[in-house]
């Protein structure tokens, strides 16, 4: 008989008892007033009365009256982006996050397989578990080449071997419904491992959400209550979000109250670091559910047992006995006051104070040498020629979050060339391909409703892209722009009468800073601020232009070669009335 056998049974004494708690049971949706006996940093037994295992060699933590939960999970985020997670993960440890389902987007698009494996190198040591899903991206083919060779695609396969793998990452809809295309052996694998495929659906409904469920496992993408009973309805599980991203969670509200919580998950889908300070991470998603109407019970299993089971996660959710040791005590249940935060039977938050530290990593050397491209002037210059008859090419047009439509715009014409016209909000935009296979080049158009004035703007953070994005006035402070993301190895920079006013480095592969939280979130603001002064009037302006090369979302976006039609699943170029490359 174990020691973890002889504690439930009460003829031994437990590591760690915590008494006096009312126990949140998600299997229930109950909470009773049990203790929680710990052996060997696992859940021995709920007792009613914990006296019996209580020994002079016992750590004693009084609940006193407070509510005891299992550790929370974020069903989906991204925390190889914006910020590093080992100068993050104490922040999440203290909302009671202390398990996360990541996608590997940010360094698996741009390395493959080995990417995948930095990440998992660099979050294995931390007092918080992390399980990410393999990257489709270097596999997909619908509006670029294919960027993995086949040899890349086996070792991208080859993950789900890893136990911290636990699923493929999201694949936009667009790539696979109605297509052929190389995810085929993926899929295979991850159904053999009995690994969940996660969805990304934004505007896929009716037919064509019938056909991505037959692929897709789960879907974080519905925005209204009905658009997440349609997944359900077709065997979807379903994800809810609250973060910087987006707030889905009145249609999260309006769905449980017609189907119930059981095929639904809560997630962040990423907070980045100023959010992440001033709400919090899984505490303000179960907050703001509980806020929207929902049941706490419902709230709570949704952030708990739901994601472990549908992830595979067969040791946390819940407090079982043989279960992990993640457990969350909380003074107030509606407003989630996190007091308390075991991780792995460790005390890692104790009232409401850290108990852990942010920790350094040092990444392979490819990881901090991302940046490679064109910055010429040269580079964004647009030929007069490219206009159709009236002096008119296509753009695109910002719109509200993450959506973008295709317009027309008039550039203003000079010595035989295209350029920016912001006296009728039209800016160029490019977007040069950085991934290590690539020449540095790529694709300048134009971009209407972004607002900005004067100068240009610059990022590495390009979502589901491996390029450095510009906006800006003219081609001289484009290139500034791209020369400082290039020369500080990524990041954010904002170029006016040709110097930098804000910068913000994003050292690792160009999509994530390695500074500590509070500084990463100082220098956000101060990007944001300096977009702002430089005439920029959009809702979300830096978030905006991460999302333009993003093809998960409709309808019209930017790629390294050209636009990307969405619906249409094809590049088209400046002249309106070209053919569809």
């Amino acid at each position: 008989m174990n020691r973890t056998q002889a504690v439930a049974l009460g003829e031994a004494d437990a590591d760690i008892a915590i008494t006096g708690g009312r126990v949140f049971l998600p299997g229930t949706r109950e909470f009773r007033s049990l203790d929680v006996a710990i052996v060997d940093n696992e859940i021995a037994a709920l007792p009613d009365d914990a006296t019996d295992v209580i020994g002079p060699e016992t750590t004693q933590l009084s609940a006193d009256g407070r509510v005891v939960l299992p550790g929370l999970i974020d069903a989906h985020t991204h925390v190889d982006t914006v910020q590093s997670l080992e100068n993050a993960y104490h922040h999440l440890l203290a909302t009671g996050t202390t398990t996360v389902i990541t996608e590997a987007s940010g360094l698996g698009s741009l390395f493959g397989a080995r990417g995948v494996q930095a990440l998992l190198a660099a979050t294995a040591y931390l007092p918080i578990t992390v399980r990410v899903t393999v990257p489709t991206m270097p596999l997909i083919d619908t509006f670029e080449e294919r960027r993995a060779s086949q040899e890349e695609a086996e070792a991208l396969v080859d993950l789900l071997d890893d136990d911290r793998v636990v699923g493929v990452g999201e694949t936009d809809w667009i790539h696979v419904v109605g297509r052929d295309h190389d995810l085929d052996e993926l899929y295979e694998r991850a159904h053999r491992a009995g690994k969940p495929i996660c969805g990304h659906g934004a505007g896929c409904r009716e037919e064509k959400l019938t056909a991505f469920a037959g692929l897709a496992d789960n879907d974080h993408e519905a925005i209204s209550g009905d658009g997440m009973i349609d997944r359900v309805e077709r065997g979807i599980h379903t994800i809810g979000r609250y973060g910087t991203i987006r707030d889905d969670i009145d249609a999260l509200a309006d769905a449980v109250d017609r189907i119930g919580p059981t095929e639904l998950s809560l997630s962040t889908d990423g907070m980045w670091p100023r959010d992440l300070l001033d709400e919090g991470a899984m505490d303000a998603v179960v907050r703001r559910t509980i806020d929207a109407g929902v049941d706490p019970a419902d709230a709570l299993r949704m952030a708990t047992l739901n994601p472990a089971r549908h992830f595979g996660l067969d040791d946390r959710g819940s407090l079982a006995p043989g279960n992990v040791a993640d457990i969350v005590i909380v003074d107030d249940l509606t407003a989630m006051n996190v007091t308390t935060v075991l991780s792995g039977g460790e005390v890692v938050v104790e009232k409401g104070v850290h108990q852990v530290a942010p920790r350094s990593h040092e990444y392979p050397e490819f990881v901090y040498d991302s940046i490679d491209v064109e910055s010429d002037p040269d580079t964004f210059t647009v030929p007069a020629s490219a206009a159709d008859a009236d002096g008119r090419v296509r753009a695109i047009d910002v719109g509200e979050g993450l959506l973008s439509t295709e317009t027309t715009v008039k550039p203003r014409v000079e010595d035989g060339n295209l350029h920016a016209a912001p006296e009728r909000d039209v800016s160029k935009v490019a977007l040069l391909d950085r991934h290590p296979d690539a020449d540095g080049t790529g694709f300048t158009g134009f971009l209407a409703g972004y607002g900005i004035e004067e100068g240009a703007i610059a990022t590495s953070m390009t979502m589901e892209s491996t390029g450095v994005l510009a906006v800006g006035t003219s081609d001289d402070s484009l290139s500034t722009a791209v020369e400082h993301v290039e020369a500080q190895g990524g990041g954010w920079a904002v170029i006016r009468d040709g110097g930098a006013i804000a910068e913000l480095p994003y050292r690792i592969a160009g999509v994530a800073a390695d500074l500590e939280v509070e500084e990463t979130a100082q220098l956000l603001n101060a990007v944001e601020k300096g977009s702002r002064s430089l005439g920029v009037d959009v809702d979300r302006p830096l978030l905006t232009l991460t999302s333009l090369p993003f093809v998960g979302v409709p309808t019209f976006k930017m790629t390294c070669s050209g636009y990307a039609n969405v619906l249409g699943r094809s590049v088209v170029g400046l002249t309106p009335d070209e053919a569809d490359e």
